[in-house]
């Protein structure tokens, strides 16, 4: 073989391995890539689900919290309510009192 011959088919070579490193240099870059793709999927899949259990968990709270506003002012209106005919009681026996021949302001009250 002649030394031309030999350089040549030694820079083939060197070219060939070169091309195979650099293929299976891109042939794990892409596997990384995909890898990496494959990931940031799962974790917007992940992150939907999230947000939509957040959002259900927000809006039973917005129905917890105006169910207890509808609590609170039914209560207040009931107390209201409770002192007027507390009132409206007092007076009532106050009348009674003045209209009962039967009663006695110094007796003992019943």
């Amino acid at each position: 073989m002649s030394t031309a011959l030999l350089i040549v088919l030694i820079a083939l070579a060197a070219v060939v391995v070169v091309a195979v490193v650099l293929i299976a240099g891109r042939r794990q870059r892409e596997s990384r890539l995909e890898s990496r793709r494959v990931e940031a999927g799962e974790h917007r899949e992940e992150a939907e689900v999230r947000s939509r259990e957040a959002e259900l968990a927000e809006a039973e709270a917005e129905e917890r919290a105006a169910r207890a506003r509808r609590e609170t002012l039914a209560a207040e209106e009931q107390a209201e309510r409770a002192t007027r005919e507390r009132a409206a009681a007092d007076e009532l026996e106050g009348r009674a009192r003045e209209v009962d021949p039967d009663y006695d302001p110094d007796a003992p009250t019943r």
